[in-house]
């Protein structure tokens, strides 16, 4: 009896496959971003209004004391005490509770979580540089990527209040703030995935800036 060879599988076009489909281009990466302001358009951010069944403050910063060194609590809390600006460091996750029920895109992102302006710094990196970046990732968490922008712009306010410096001051230090996050987010927009992987801010170009 002859056997019968298997007819030969007609198989798909490599450029078919997941793997090798194009990704959208910047075009259309921007234009779906855009498309999100319909579902939140950026007016809705600014108005808040605490909720009926906000948390207490106290009650959350007891929760975010669990798990910390107990002789350490009193020294923490009397840092907090000093001014608004100091007890703004110290509760992320009183503010976190108060964005969680804020107008968000839906675009989640691992976040910082307590990205306020003393949380960047320069530390030294393995390679003997000096690099500015995010100093304390403690508290990072899955968010939405409006949290991380709203508290560092928040931070910029505070301190200006704390330092004596005018609203106007404030106001300008804030809008400076969130102004360079969109144009740097559109700058790495641009550029590869390891291109923004490996990108890093030197000390001495922050040096030259300041």
């Amino acid at each position: 009896m002859q056997k019968v060879k298997n007819p030969p599988r007609k198989q798909a076009p490599i450029e078919s496959s997941p793997a090798f489909r194009s990704h959208p281009t910047h075009e259309e990466l921007r234009a779906l971003g855009k498309s999100l302001r319909e579902k939140c358009p950026r007016n809705a951010h600014a108005v808040w209004k605490a909720p009926n069944d906000r948390p207490d403050p106290l009650a959350l910063m007891e929760e975010a004391n669990k798990g910390r060194m107990p002789q350490l609590i009193p020294v923490r809390h009397g840092r907090m005490l000093k001014s608004s600006f100091t007890f703004y460091r110290g509760a992320a996750l009183n503010m976190a509770a108060d964005l969680a029920c804020t107008p968000a895109t839906g675009i989640r992102v691992q976040a910082c979580g307590d990205a306020h302006l003393l949380n960047f710094g320069a530390y030294a990196t393995p390679e003997r540089r000096v690099i500015f970046d995010v100093v304390d990732l403690d508290e990072t968490l899955p968010a939405p990527w409006e949290w991380d922008v709203k508290r560092l712009a928040a931070s910029f306010v505070l301190a200006c209040r704390d330092d004596g410096f005018s609203e106007d001051t404030a106001r300008d230090a804030a809008l400076s703030c969130v102004r360079s996050y969109r144009e740097h987010m559109a700058e790495y927009g641009n550029m590869r995935v390891l291109d923004v992987w490996y990108s890093s801010i030197d000390a001495e170009k922050v040096m030259e800036t300041i």
